[in-house]
C-alpha cells in the first residue's frame, strides 16, 4: 500500500474498530467513525460552500472536537487554528490576513472571534458537540454561500494547514503546509518513536501550534494509535490524567516537563502505575538535569527532537534504546536531510558550527505572499532554519541558539543556552532563562531571568554568579540578575528570549 498523501487517507488505515480519539469521561470514537466523520464534514463543508484550498479558521478549546475537527475539516478544507485566548484584535489581523473562507466556533460559545468575523463577512459556522457521544463526534451547523470552486476529497497538493510563524522578531508569515507536507512529517514521527497501534499519547498540548497537531494527533492516527485528549497542560491533573488514560508516552514542551518533575513527588502512586514506553520533547531546548529528572522519576526513555513550523514540525530526533540519546542534543536527522550551511553557501563538516538548513517532503513550499521572506529563507531548495548548530562526529545536532538570539557583548558572541545550563546546575534554581539586555558601549550584555527550587526562601545574586564564574568565561557571567516567580512564555509555553527584556522591564529596574 502506498504512503498515504492526504488527511483522509492517513486516518483510514487504522483498523476501524480500534479507539482513535477519547477523551476524559468519555467513549472512544473509533478510527472507522472519525473517517465517516471526516466525509460527513467534507460534505456538509461543500453544501455551506467551502471546498479544497479555502481557509476554515477554528476557534475551539483543546480537546477531542479540536483534534477531529482538525482531521475532518482538513479532509475537504484548509485548517488554520486559532488561539481561544486571543483578543479581537488579534482575531481581526489573523483573520483578514488569512483570507478566511468561514470561522468554526462552537455552539454557545462566548468568543471575540464571532464578533470580528461579522464584521469581516466571514461566515460562521457552528460546531456542536453529539451530546452523549463518542469524544469528538460533532455535527456543523452553517448555511450555504454557494457552491465550492472545488469541491471533493482533498488531493495531495492541497494545503492542509496553515499556520502563521510566532513574530517575535517580525510580523507574523503565513506557512502552508500541504497534505502531503503533514503526512510526511507524521510518518517520520511515527517512524522515530516506533509508534504501532498498542501505542497511546497522552495529548497535553496546545491544538493551535504544529507541535500538538503533528506529533501527538497526526503520528499517532497515521500509526493507527489512540491519543487521549485532554482540556490542555494542567501540572494538576496531569497525573489523574496518567492514571485514566494509561498512556504509553506523552509529548510536551520543556516548561511542562519542569512542572510535571517539580510534582511528581507528590503523586507517588500515580508515578508507579504509569507505564510510559517513552516521554518526548520538543519545541525549545531541554535542559539536561530535567531529562535526568525525568528518567529516573518515571523510568522510561526521554527522546529530545528538534521541530519547527516550516518543517511541519520534526526535523531531527534523539533515536530509542538501545541507540545512543545524547543530552544537549536534538539528535539525528529524522525525516528531512540536515546540513550546517557555512556563510558562502557550502556546507561545513562535522565540528564546524553554522547555519542549520533542511530540505525534504516535510518542508514548506514557502511563505505565503511574502517574496522577501522566500528570498532570505530558501538558498538552492535548501530552508535557512535560523538556528546555529553543529554535528557532532557521529551525526548528533546540536542547536547553540536561534541566530538573532546570540548574545552579541561587545564582540564576543554567547549561546544564551550555555548559560542556562550552568544556572540550572546550583540547587537553588529550577528555571534560567538567559537573555540579551540593550547596552549602551558593548551593545548587548548577559542578563538571566530565575525561578528559584520549592522551599529556598533565598539565594544572592551574588552567589549565582560566582557558581557561573567557576565554570563560565568571564565575559558569559550574567551581569545582571532577576528573580521571578513565573517566567513569560509565549501561548505555547514556549521560553522566548527575544523581548523580554522588555517584558522584565520593571524587575531589571529594580534589580539595579
Amino acid at each position: 500500500m502506498a504512503n498515504p498523501s492526504t488527511l483522509r487517507s492517513l486516518i483510514a488505515g487504522g483498523d476501524g474498530a480500534s479507539p482513535a480519539l477519547l477523551a476524559p469521561d468519555r467513549t472512544a470514537l473509533s478510527f472507522e467513525a472519525l473517517t465517516r466523520l471526516a466525509d460527513d464534514t467534507r460534505e456538509a463543508l461543500n453544501g455551506f460552500g467551502i471546498g479544497r484550498n479555502d481557509r476554515v479558521a477554528i476557534v475551539l478549546p483543546n480537546g477531542p472536537e479540536m483534534a477531529a475537527s482538525f482531521v475532518a475539516i482538513g479532509a475537504g478544507a484548509t485548517t488554520a487554528p486559532l488561539n481561544p485566548a486571543y483578543r479581537a484584535e488579534e482575531y481581526r489581523f489573523y483573520l483578514s490576513d488569512l483570507n478566511a473562507r468561514a470561522l468554526v466556533v462552537e455552539r454557545g460559545a462566548d468568543t471575540p472571534s464571532i464578533g470580528i468575523a461579522q464584521e469581516l463577512g466571514v461566515p460562521v459556522i457552528e460546531l456542536v458537540p453529539e451530546e452523549n457521544g463518542p469524544a469528538g463526534a460533532f455535527t456543523l451547523a452553517g448555511e450555504s454561500t454557494g457552491a465550492p470552486d472545488l469541491p471533493g476529497p482533498a488531493e495531495p497538493d492541497d494545503t492542509a494547514l496553515v499556520l502563521h510563524t510566532s513574530g517575535t522578531t517580525s510580523r507574523p508569515k503565513i506557512v502552508p503546509l500541504s497534505h502531503s507536507n503533514v503526512c510526511a512529517s507524521a510518518q517520520n514521527i511515527a517512524a522515530t518513536l516506533k509508534l504501532s497501534p498498542e501505542d497511546r499519547c497522552l495529548n497535553i498540548m496546545p491544538l493551535f501550534h504544529i507541535h500538538g497537531l503533528m506529533a501527538a494527533v497526526l503520528a499517532s492516527l497515521g500509526a493507527g494509535a489512540s491519543v487521549f485528549c485532554t482540556p490542555g497542560f494542567n501540572a494538576l491533573r496531569f497525573f489523574a490524567w496518567i492514571e485514566e488514560a494509561q498512556p504509553s508516552w506523552y509529548t510536551a514542551v520543556p516548561t511542562m516537563h519542569q512542572a510535571i518533575l517539580a510534582r511528581a513527588n507528590r503523586n507517588p502512586e500515580a508515578v508507579k502505575a504509569a507505564a510510559l514506553r517513552l516521554i518526548r520533547s520538543s519545541s525549545s531546548s531541554l535542559p539536561p538535569q530535567v531529562m535526568a529528572g525525568l528518567e529516573a522519576t518515571f523510568d522510561a526513555p526521554v527522546i529530545e527532537s528538534y521541530g519547527m513550523t516550516e518543517a511541519a514540525h520534526q526535523m531531527t530526533s534523539n533515536p530509542l534504546p538501545p541507540a545512543a540519546r545524547k543530552p544537549g542534543s536534538v539528535g539525528q536527522p529524522a525525516g528531512p536531510e540536515v546540513r550546517i550551511m557555512d556563510p558562502a553557501g557550502g556546507f561545513f563538516d562535522a565540528g564546524s558550527t553554522g547555519e542549520i538548513v533542511i530540505h525534504g517532503d516535510n518542508v514548506t513550499g514557502g511563505y505565503e505572499a511574502n517574496e522577501t521572506a522566500n528570498a532570505e529563507s530558501f538558498v538552492n531548495g535548501w530552508f535557512r532554519t535560523g538556528d546555529l548548530g553543529v554535528f557532532d562526529a557521529d551525526g548528533y545536532l546540536s542547536i547553540a541558539g536561534r541566530i538573532k538570539e546570540i548574545i552579541n557583548r561587545g564582540g564576543e558572541k554567547i549561546s544564551p543556552r550555555e548559560v542556562d545550563e550552568v544556572l540550572l546546575d546550583h540547587p537553588s534554581v529550577a528555571q534560567a532563562v538567559t537573555f540579551a539586555l540593550p547596552h549602551e558601549k558593548l551593545g548587548e550584555e548577559v542578563a538571566a531571568a530565575i525561578v528559584t527550587a520549592d522551599g529556598v526562601d533565598e539565594v544572592s545574586v551574588a552567589e549565582l554568579r560566582a557558581f557561573a564564574s567557576e565554570r563560565l568565561a568571564d565575559f558569559k557571567v550574567p551581569r545582571k540578575v532577576v528573580f521571578v516567580e513565573e517566567i513569560p512564555k509565549g501561548a505555547t509555553g514556549k521560553l522566548q528570549r527575544i523581548g523580554l527584556h522588555e517584558k522584565l522591564a520593571e524587575a531589571l529596574d529594580a534589580a539595579g
